[in-house]
């Protein structure tokens, strides 16, 4: 059987792995305006949502890791993505290498701390099961949400790279030695 992902609980969330019908879900949270204008130049087609939820499952079956989808407990509406991947972004060795963490939450539920909750479940379970030396991100410096719910995750800044014509703060957390 092909490791597709846990499934993490937080008192108003449920992350699990991505599954075929969730296809127009993310779809529909992909060409959320809001929710993507930080991450991409335009909206995704369906093709590259698609695509995109392959990539996901994917770096579950090779690498024991990934994003997973975010659903609301009560609704159990999706209202997002999170987790970690190996994007192979170019941006050097000091970001390369390491578990490159990111996040996309639903623009009407911004504000609600969904982005921080479901990442810092995702981060302890990635503690404890892969306990890496470090973690990355990146952040389009405009996106002041998003280098919030960083800090509190215990991210911090350590340089600045060019990611597809567009500017990025790199930010990276060390976890402490067990």
């Amino acid at each position: 059987m092909v490791n597709l992902g846990p499934t993490l609980e937080t008192p108003r969330l449920i992350l699990r792995p991505h599954r075929l019908d969730d296809f127009e879900a993310c779809c529909f949270l992909h060409t959320d305006p809001e929710a993507v204008r930080m991450i991409y130049q335009k909206p995704p087609t369906r093709e590259e949502s698609w695509q995109r939820m392959l990539r996901f499952v994917g770096h579950w079956a090779l690498l024991g890791y990934g994003l997973l989808l975010v659903e609301e407990r009560a609704t159990r509406r999706v209202v997002g993505e999170v987790g970690l991947a190996d994007f192979h972004r170019g941006l050097g060795d000091d970001f390369d290498p390491w578990p490159e963490f990111a996040w996309m939450i639903s623009s009407d539920v911004h504000g609600h701390g969904y982005a921080t909750e479901a990442a810092q479940a995702v981060l302890h379970w990635m503690e404890a099961t892969h306990a890496p030396e470090r973690m990355v991100c990146i952040i389009d410096p405009d996106n002041a949400p998003s280098l919030r719910v960083a800090e509190k995750l215990g991210f911090h800044h350590f340089g600045r790279a060019e990611y597809k014509g567009k500017p990025v703060v790199k930010l990276r957390r060390h976890i402490p030695a067990r």
